[in-house]
């Protein structure tokens, strides 16, 4: 692994292809003010739609001023930028205008539905974002890797575990960690041939965060797999693919981007079983014929 590295954060002034998603990413990394204009954005996009911006700072409370910074650090250049970026995606899917938050009352018949149309929209959310050739430079990566170290607690330790057994699945070295202290023990160890996917939705998650920052001082390359493009994580990682889930009172942060999370260890592992076509498919005989045999088929 000689060749340069870098592209942990998303390219500056770069306008976000899903715009509701970019705020919902960074909206943990800004400062009070900010936050409180991107929640605006979030909960009524067509608000800022049908607003000038001198109506917009009546209803939000802030000052035009701030409006302009705030719209500069979701990735816009201005407030009027932001404005049409809405209105083309409100344009586009004029559905997520309807609030899909789970009430406490809600009918069951009502929660399928919502649950169904938030993990939808965090799939299709994920999708857009995906850069093909960061995805590309990953998959490159964990092909070449001595081994594979994947960290990640409660729900993302879900997501890391699902990620080493579909790598182990098609021969490859790999090993899940959600105890800081055992994932600590093991990138101290790592080295430049070695990769590691570090998986937290926030993006600062100690038990992750530092165990990510062993390993890649210890040589490691660190792929990174977070909501928050602005993260500490972010910043640390070669590689950082972005994951989308909207939190809700009754779906947490972490739950909600665990779909999203999956979909990128998926197009990861579709990416690397066509690299290593042949070994790949020798590896998935090899190890169903083996659990055939378990089970006495």
């Amino acid at each position: 692994m000689n060749e340069p590295r870098g592209g942990g954060r998303a390219q500056a002034g770069a306008e976000p292809a899903n715009p509701v998603a970019a705020v919902r990413a960074v909206l943990p990394s800004l400062t009070p003010a900010a936050q409180a204009i991107a929640r605006i954005v979030l909960d009524d996009p067509g608000l800022v739609v049908r607003s000038t911006i001198t109506e917009f700072s009546a209803v939000s409370g802030t000052s035009e001023a701030t409006i302009v910074r705030t719209a500069r650090a979701l990735g816009f250049a201005g407030y009027s930028q932001m404005r049409f970026a809405l209105a083309a995606a409100v344009a586009k899917e004029p559905e997520r205008l309807v609030p899909g938050d789970i009430g406490p009352d809600d009918p069951l018949t009502d929660v399928i539905a919502k649950v169904a149309r938030g993990e939808s929209e965090a799939l299709a959310d994920t999708a857009a974002q995906l850069d093909p050739d960061r995805l590309d430079a990953v998959v490159a990566a964990i092909a070449r890797a001595r081994r594979v170290d994947v960290y990640g607690v409660a729900a993302s330790g879900l997501v890391a575990t699902d990620m080493s057994q579909k790598l182990l699945r098609i021969g490859l070295s790999s090993h899940p960690f959600s105890d800081a202290h055992l994932a600590l023990t093991s990138a101290a160890l790592l080295c430049d041939q070695d990769v590691v996917v570090a998986i937290s939705c926030t993006g600062e998650t100690p038990d992750v965060l530092v165990p990510a920052r062993t390993a890649k001082d210890a040589g490691a390359m660190l792929v990174a797999i977070t909501n928050n493009p602005r993260s500490s994580l972010a910043d640390l990682a070669d590689h950082t693919l972005v994951s989308a889930g909207r939190e809700t009172a009754f779906r947490p942060g972490a739950l909600a981007s665990r779909i999203s999370q999956l979909l990128i260890v998926d197009c990861i592992f579709v990416g690397l079983a066509q690299r290593t076509y042949e070994s790949a498919n020798a590896a998935i005989r090899a190890t169903r014929e083996a659990t055939d045999r378990y089970r006495g088929r």
